[in-house]
């Protein structure tokens, strides 16, 4: 059973590019996925230069994680996207790399875009965060 999501944006609250301002579940479980990095299987950060390497690395990473919960982007409640990054342009590119890619269903939740100073792995420039309702 697939959990119940309603998705709002109040009338009071400016329009959004897509992501939603409020994301209620009403019943079930929640998972928490770990900061989803733009790491290989082989342990190594990719595209150490390229944010669209990097997303894409982050979307399989996510992909991978919410189907070992027999979740998909659909389930997503929340995501945080973090972007090593003080340019607007770096931050629009990677939003719209994520709400263009098989992960898009993740962003019409309660999201946020944030541009930081550092990321864990040497070379990283972003990494996303997700909350996702489960399937019974």
């Amino acid at each position: 059973m697939t959990p119940e999501i309603s998705r709002i944006n109040p009338d009071q609250l400016h329009e959004t590019p897509g992501y939603h301002h409020v994301t209620v579940v009403e019943t079930g479980r929640t998972a928490y996925l770990a900061g989803q990095c733009p790491v290989g299987p082989d342990g190594s950060v990719v595209g150490e230069d390229s944010l669209d390497l990097q997303v894409d690395q982050v979307v399989e990473n996510a992909l991978a994680a919410l189907a070992a919960v027999d979740a998909g982007p659909q389930h997503v409640v929340r995501s945080v996207i973090y972007v090593r990054s003080d340019d607007r342009e770096d931050l629009a590119s990677v939003w719209s790399r994520f709400t263009a890619s098989p992960l898009a269903p993740a962003f019409t939740t309660a999201s946020t875009l944030l541009g930081v100073a550092q990321l864990g792995f040497a070379g990283q420039l972003v990494e996303l965060d997700l909350t996702a309702a489960l399937p019974a």
